[in-house]
């Protein structure tokens, strides 16, 4: 077990999640319990199964939540050009929520890896 708030994979999706809600409050009300709605969840489960993934006992635990934050984070993606399609992000704020929501999966990929090396606990 370790702490989540130390993981920097974790601080940037926080930041990411951060980022989405900021830029949804501007999607049309219509989309409120729709796309706005789904890209909220998708964003906010990245960092949530990483801090359940760290309160487990064993790495493949740790892992397997590690692999539900890295869909959780493909699935927000899918949302953030789905909402470029649609003219709700303009491209500079869709290139910088790509852009960290890719790097947030490198890293979940990184440390997925390099949990799945380490011994056992």
């Amino acid at each position: 077990m370790q702490n989540y708030k130390d993981l920097k994979v974790w601080e940037k999706a926080q930041l990411f999640t951060l980022n989405v809600y900021e830029e949804t409050k501007s999607f049309p009300k219509e989309e409120m319990y729709s796309l706005t709605n789904q890209l909220r969840r998708a964003a906010s489960s990245v960092p949530a199964n990483i801090a359940e993934g760290c309160g487990k006992n064993t790495n493949a635990e740790f892992a397997h939540f590690l692999n539900i934050a890295l869909g959780s984070a493909n699935e927000a993606e899918y949302f953030l050009i789905l909402s470029k399609d649609l003219n709700y992000l303009t491209e500079e704020k869709f290139h910088t929520l790509y852009n960290i929501i890719n790097e947030v999966k490198g890293m979940l990929i990184a440390l997925i890896n390099k949990v799945r090396k380490s011994p056992t606990t």
